[in-house]
C-alpha cells in the first residue's frame, strides 16, 4: 500500500515506486533508464520498481504502487502500439463497410431477378449467378490487403533486427526527415569499461593499473569491474587485497602489498588529506570527454587517475553519416548530463543533443519535434522504448536488447 514502508537488501529488486528513508546503496536502474552506471540512493532519493539494489541495505517509503508504476505505465504504451492500425487500413475498413452490403445486396437481387425470369432449372441458374456476384464484386482483396502487406514488411523488419513501432509507423515511414538516436546500448556499448589510464608521480600505467585493480578486486560495483577486467585484458597479477573498505558513493581503500591505495572520488581522497594536484587536473580534462574518472592514492600521494565510460560502439557513427546523406537530421537524446551527451554526440557525429531527458520524458521530447512540423522516428534499442513510441507515435527502434537510455552517471 502507498505509505508503506519496505527494506530492501542487497541483490534484491526493489518491489514498487518510492523513496529512500532509511540506509543508503547504489541501485542498478539500467532496466528503466539504460545508465550502466549504478546511482547512489541516499535518504530522500527516489527509486523506481524493479530496478535492482546492489550493495546496501535501505528501507523505502512507497509512493507508487500497481497500476500507477512506472512499469505498469510502460506495459499499458506497449499494449496501445500493439492495437494501433494504419490510417490506410481505417480507410480501407470504412469503404469495405460500405462496398460489402451493397455487393451482398446486388447478389440478392440477381438470384431474385434470374429464379423470375431465367431459364430453367430456375434455382440453379439464379444460385450460379448470385454466387459468381457475390465472389467476383466482394471487395476480399481490399480489406484482407493492408493487413497482409503489413504483416510481410514488418516480418522483412525482423529478420532485419528492426522491430516496427506500429502500423502507422510504417506507412508514414518514407516522409521521415529526423531521426531521434537512443544513447546507451543504442549508440554507447551499454557498459561501463576502462578507456583511460593516466599515472602521474613516478608512477606507469602497468603499475598503477594492477594497484587499483587488486583493491577494486572484491567490489561487485560495475566501475570497480571495469577496472579489473582492465587490468586482467593486460595480463596483469592481481594481488590480494587487505583491511578493505568501500565508501558507499565514494570508492575503496585497502592495502595492497603493504601500500595504503584509495581508489574513487577526489571527495574521498580529500577526507583522507591526499591532494589531488595533477590528478585533479587529468580528472577534469577526461570529465569534460564524458569519462568517469577514478581517482588513485597510494601512500598518501597521488598516484593518477583511470577514466571508465560507457565506450561508443564502432557502426552507430557511420550510420550517422549515412542517415546525414539522405538528408535526415540526427538527434541524440539521453538522460546523462549535458557534457558527457555533448562528448558522445561528437564521437558519433550528431548534430543535435537534446541531454538532461529522463525516460518518462522522452515521449515528450518526441513530439515536442513533431510540433515543429517534422516527422520524427525513434531509434533506441529495445522493448523499453515502445513507450516513447506508442506516446509519441514515431517511428521504428531496433533490437533486441532491453533498455530506455539513460541517466547521469553516479561517480563513487
Amino acid at each position: 500500500m502507498v505509505g508503506d514502508v519496505v527494506v530492501v537488501r542487497p541483490g534484491e529488486k526493489i518491489p514498487v515506486d518510492g523513496e529512500v528513508v532509511e540506509g543508503g546503496s547504489s541501485v542498478d536502474e539500467s532496466m528503466v533508464t539504460g545508465e550502466p552506471i549504478p546511482a547512489v540512493k541516499r535518504p530522500g532519493d527516489t527509486v523506481i520498481g524493479v530496478t535492482v539494489n546492489q550493495t546496501g541495505t535501505f528501507r523505502l517509503r512507497a509512493t507508487r504502487v500497481g497500476r500507477d508504476t512506472l512499469l505498469a505505465q510502460i506495459v499499458r504504451l506497449v499494449r496501445q502500439v500493439q492495437g494501433s492500425k494504419a490510417p490506410v487500413q481505417c480507410l480501407a475498413d470504412v469503404v469495405a463497410g460500405v462496398f460489402v452490403p451493397a455487393v451482398v445486396f446486388v447478389a440478392i437481387a440477381t438470384f431474385a431477378v434470374w429464379f423470375v425470369l431465367g431459364p430453367p432449372p430456375a434455382f440453379t441458374s439464379a444460385m450460379v449467378s448470385a454466387v459468381a456476384v457475390l465472389i467476383i464484386a466482394c471487395p476480399c482483396a481490399l480489406g484482407l490487403a493492408t493487413p497482409l502487406s503489413v504483416m510481410v514488411g514488418t516480418g522483412k523488419g525482423a529478420e532485419q533486427g528492426i522491430l516496427i513501432g506500429s502500423a502507422e509507423a510504417l506507412e508514414t515511414a518514407h516522409h521521415l526527415d529526423t531521426v531521434v538516436l537512443d544513447k546507451s546500448g543504442t549508440s554507447t556499448r551499454g557498459q561501463p569499461a576502462l578507456t583511460d589510464i593516466v599515472p602521474v608521480d613516478g608512477f606507469d600505467e602497468d603499475d598503477l593499473l594492477r594497484l587499483a585493480a587488486a583493491a577494486e578486486r572484491p567490489s561487485e560495483h560495475p566501475l570497480a569491474t571495469a577496472v579489473v577486467v582492465g587490468a586482467r585484458s593486460r595480463e596483469l597479477v592481481l594481488p590480494e587485497p587487505s583491511d578493505l573498505e568501500s565508501v558507499t558513493g565514494q570508492g575503496v581503500r585497502a592495502r595492497v602489498e603493504g601500500r595504503a591505495v584509495l581508489v574513487g572520488s577526489p571527495t574521498l581522497l580529500g577526507r583522507a588529506g591526499v591532494e589531488t594536484g595533477p590528478s585533479g587536473e587529468a580528472a577534469e580534462g577526461l570529465s569534460v570527454d564524458g569519462t568517469t574518472p577514478l581517482l588513485v592514492a597510494v601512500d598518501g600521494r597521488p598516484a593518477g587517475v583511470l577514466g571508465v565510460a560507457d565506450a561508443v560502439k564502432p557502426g552507430p557513427a557511420g550510420a550517422v553519416v549515412m542517415l546525414g546523406g539522405l538528408g535526415l537530421e540526427v538527434v541524440m537524446i539521453t538522460g546523462d548530463h549535458r557534457r558527457t551527451a555533448a562528448a558522445i554526440a561528437r564521437q558519433v557525429g550528431a548534430e543535435r543533443v537534446l541531454a538532461e531527458v529522463l525516460p518518462d520524458r522522452k515521449a515528450a521530447a518526441v513530439r515536442r519535434l513533431q510540433a515543429e512540423g517534422r516527422q520524427v522516428a525513434m531509434v533506441g534499442d529495445g522493448t523499453n522504448d515502445a513507450p516513447a513510441l506508442a506516446q509519441a507515435d514515431s517511428g521504428w527502434r531496433s533490437a533486441p536488447a532491453p533498455t530506455w537510455s539513460s541517466s547521469p552517471p553516479t561517480s563513487r
